[in-house]
């Protein structure tokens, strides 16, 4: 999809405002009482008011001005609250029980007042959401499935729920049919309050669950994707156009919340995104997967697509929201060329690299960043070929060259679409798989799995790649030897393989390729082989694996022994690869302490560069040796980005041209 058309789409979001047509709910003393069975307490940080909102406060017509926001509540609303409530006519639109969330309509002028209360956690504002054949063979599915394994005869997903959280499926496409004609999607619910349809009227939907599990049904298995029999749940949240709002996206994940066993999803696809202001800790939707975090949900989300300015220059700090949070995989795209070996693959351009730029405020009103390293891995995502709706949809009509094949039914379309929304559920089918070959993988663990076997690509940094391409063949293989009698109690340090560790490599189409054989954490990077041979504390649901490196007052890093065993080493600068084991390629960018990468002030200090705090980006001010980097400052409403406005708050699916 063109750029431009992408632009004005997003334009003219600003310019419309859609009702939502939900029933107003009655004020009382049980709203927003959440789930009493969620994990601990919200632990957000810094102001409670967006700074969105807070720019909406400062307008000369606050007092005459209403806006919906989302309300994060902890625990139950007091009396005082629910008065505050009821004397200013404020409407509840909707509640995500799961989350103690709440989308509400209400004066702006009352905001200042509701935030002072302590059961109120954070108030943002409701926001705009949008978008964002070969591929088994050069993601190695193929070479996975020819591998044995402990109980699985026939790698293919079958029982694992992969639920889409995007603009619809096109349930009796071809590819999304089992062996017995029947479609493999399950479950159908629209979020979208202004339309009714749980179709695929936009187009992408649809193309994202044939990539993650379309069967072989169509020219051979050309156009087969990674988990073919893996069942799909779809939750639209996207319209006909593309567009949604914060609040469908919280919904769908408060659903899965509340029914992931019923359907056994495992999985959850989020091929969408929106500039990531605010700090994951704060962010509704990131404050959501989190939670699906902690009930053994794997989330997989697109990094976006925000990877060069209009001049073609590289951009750092673009990883949309929720994939800044740390709770999910977040994945970029890489470029495969049409070719099944990996010797010529490189980085998109357009792919969003790190680190997150989200932010919360102190009380001294000093940004801190989250600065994350991100993406965790890439996977293909250029020219993909994959399911089409039947004809009628936004993307069909408006970009007819995109047709790879057209036939023999209205059921059997296939097209071309780009993006880091297409190498997402490349990496969510292969969960699947992994979830398939070993049920009792939590999310800590496939993320290791995923990253200590994915191949570096030569030439590419942590910033760009994370760990390196998604290896199925190798992440298989790992997930099988991994023990299914871990639990929660188990102590650090236990053997966490059944037998002796594999060799660090993968065969696929002919060729060795190494492993990283390491991780991605926070600020930095871990390598060892006890990542996959000893239990770490981040592999329980409670924790993850990045947790296990501190950053101290003076910005030195250090390792929290009560949550890595001794034999992880902790890298010192952001890599780029030389295509070998994680680690080994040259120096892109260090801390100038020589002891970690991201100081503890949220600046990115190096060779130079500087990346961070003082960085002007409002008129694209080029940093340095070249490199633009995005602070995500908030202008009037649009965040501007080296020349580019991209809409404030718009969530989008992930494609590029």
């Amino acid at each position: 999809m063109k750029n431009a058309i992408l632009y004005r789409r997003k334009f003219a979001s600003v310019l419309m405002l859609v009702a939502l047509c939900v029933a107003t709910l009655p004020l009382g003393s049980t709203h927003a009482q959440g789930n009493p069975n969620k994990p601990g307490p919200l632990n957000l940080q810094g102001d409670k008011v967006s700074e969105k909102l807070r720019a909406r406060m400062r307008s000369p017509n606050a007092d005459q001005e209403r806006v919906e926001v989302i309300l994060q509540v902890q625990g139950k609303m007091s009396g005082q609250l629910n008065a505050l409530l009821n004397r200013n006519g404020v409407h509840i639109k909707k509640e995500m029980r799961q989350f103690g969330m709440s989308l509400v309509e209400l004066p702006v002028s009352v905001i200042e007042e509701l935030s002072a209360f302590t059961e109120v956690a954070y108030v943002s504002p409701e926001e705009d959401t949008h978008v964002l054949g070969h591929v088994s063979r050069t993601v190695g599915a193929g070479a996975a499935r020819a591998q044995t394994y402990t109980s699985v005869s026939n790698l293919d997903g079958t029982g694992v729920g992969i639920a889409v959280v995007d603009s619809g499926i096109f349930d009796a496409h071809s590819a999304l049919l089992n062996a017995a004609g029947t479609s493999r999607v399950v479950f159908n619910k629209n979020f979208v309050t202004t339309e009714t349809t749980t179709d695929d009227p936009y187009g992408h939907g649809t193309h994202v669950a044939g990539l993650a599990a379309g069967n072989e049904s169509t020219l051979s298995g050309a156009y087969r994707g990674v988990a073919p029999d893996a069942k799909l749940i779809d939750l639209r949240v996207l319209d006909a156009q593309g567009i949604g709002k914060t609040s469908y996206l919280v919904a769908a994940l408060d659903w899965i919340a509340a029914n992931y066993q019923t359907y056994n999803i495992r999985v959850v696809n989020i091929s969408l995104g929106t500039p990531a202001i605010e700090s994951y800790v704060n962010d509704p939707a990131c404050v959501a997967v989190k939670n699906l975090y902690a009930k053994g949900i794997v989330v997989i989300a697109a990094a976006g697509n925000n990877g060069k300015d209009v001049y073609g220059r590289k951009v750092y700090g673009q990883i949309h929201s929720p994939g800044n949070s740390p709770y999910v995989i977040t994945v970029g795209a890489s470029n495969s060329f049409g070719t099944d070996t990996r010797t010529d693959d490189q980085i998109t351009t357009y792919s969003s690299r790190g680190p997150t730029r989200s932010y919360s405020r102190d009380a001294a009103g000093v940004k801190r960043y989250d600065n994350l390293m991100k993406p965790d891995l890439v996977a293909p995502g250029n020219r993909l070929i994959s399911a089409r709706p039947a004809s009628g949809s936004y993307i069909t009509q408006s970009h007819p060259e995109l047709e790879a094949y057209n036939g023999p039914g209205t059921a059997d379309a296939f097209y071309y679409l780009s993006g880091t929304s297409m190498a997402t559920p490349t990496v969510s089918g292969t969960v699947a798989l992994l979830l398939e070959v070993n049920p009792k993988l939590t999310p800590g663990m496939v993320k290791v799995i995923l990253q200590y076997t994915a191949t570096p690509i030569s030439g590419a940094n942590l910033l760009e790649q994370g760990a390196g391409q998604l290896n199925v063949a190798g992440a298989a293989k790992l997930a099988d030897l991994a023990r299914r009698d871990l639990t929660a109690t188990t102590p650090l340090g236990t053997s966490l393989l059944t037998g002796a560790a594999p060799a660090p490599q993968s065969l696929l189409n002919g060729v060795n390729y190494t492993w990283a054989q390491g991780v991605t954490f926070d600020y930095t990077f871990g390598t060892g082989i006890e990542l996959i041979t000893k239990f770490q504390d981040g592999f329980r649901n409670s924790s993850r694996i990045s947790n296990g490196v501190l950053v101290l007052s003076s910005g030195f890093m250090v390792k929290d022994t009560t949550k890595l065993t001794s034999g992880i080493n902790l890298g010192l600068n952001i890599m780029i690869s030389g295509g070998g084991a994680l680690g080994t390629g040259t120096v892109f960018r260090s801390d100038l302490r020589g002891s970690g990468v991201l100081v503890s002030d949220g600046v990115l200090v190096s060779d130079g560069v500087l990346v961070g705090d003082g960085v002007l980006v409002s008129d694209g001010v080029l940093v340095s040796d070249g490199v633009l980097v995005s602070d995500g400052v908030l202008v009037g409403d649009a965040i501007f980005n080296a020349g580019t406005i991209l809409i404030g708050g718009d969530y989008t699916a992930c494609m590029a041209p």
